[in-house]
Formats: C-alpha cells, structure tokens, sequence
C-alpha cells in the first residue's frame, strides 16, 4: 500500500509535483542515482531533455524489479544549476503530475559527469 498525506506542495500560489509525506507497506526498491548519458554523452543539451531522459532510465531499471514510475516514493534530485528548477519542475510535473507526486528533494550541487542532473528514487513495489 502506498499512502500520499497531505499535498501537493505549494509554492507561489501553484501545485508542485511533490508530496510531503508517504507512508508505504511495500517491498521497497532502491535505484542508484542516474545521469542522463547514451553512449559516454549528455543525452540532451538542456535540462527539459535531460531530465525526461534520465527518468525514463529509472523507468526502466524499475522495470527490472517489477515495478512502475507510480510506485516511487521518495526522489533525490541533483541540479548543477539553480535557474535550470524551472525547465526541470516542469518536465518531472510532466510525468508525475501534483497529485500523487512522489516526496522529493531537490538539491545544487556539482556532479562527476558532465550532465545537469542526477536522480536516485526509493520505490514501494506492489507486485
């Protein structure tokens, strides 16, 4: 079971696709954190790009375990830069919507490859 309490999010007045708290009893799932890179490059110049790439690669590891983008729970994000929140909310809002929205933290910070962004998800799997 997966629980989403309370949500979605507001800031500035408009829904944000995060959840603030989620109470699960599922096998939980642990993917690794995940850059968007095909074949040793950037799989997009731009976070929009990258960030639907990147999650469609933890569609797929998910995929591997039996389980869906619906059952994460929990999303870790890392942006190297602060004006790309904007591009990037909107892409994840894309896929995730502000309703059912997996709890996140979004945080600035450098990465080791040479891509916008990285994301580690924790999923409840209700197989």
């Amino acid at each position: 079971m997966i629980e989403h309490i309370g949500g979605p999010v507001l800031r500035g007045g408009q829904a944000q696709p995060i959840t603030p708290v989620i109470r699960v009893d599922a096998p939980l799932v642990f993917i690794a954190g995940l850059v968007p890179m095909v074949d040793g490059k950037p799989a997009a110049p731009d976070i929009t790009g990258q960030t639907r790439c990147v999650i469609g690669m933890v569609e797929a590891e998910l995929g591997k375990a039996g389980c869906r983008l619906e059952d994460i729970v929990k999303v870790t994000v890392w942006l190297t830069d602060k004006d790309d929140y904007p591009g990037f909310n909107a892409a994840y809002a894309e896929i995730f919507g502000t309703e059912r929205a997996p709890a996140r933290s979004t945080v600035i910070s450098g990465l080791i490859a040479p891509v916008r962004i990285e994301m580690e998800v924790v999923a409840a799997c209700r197989r």
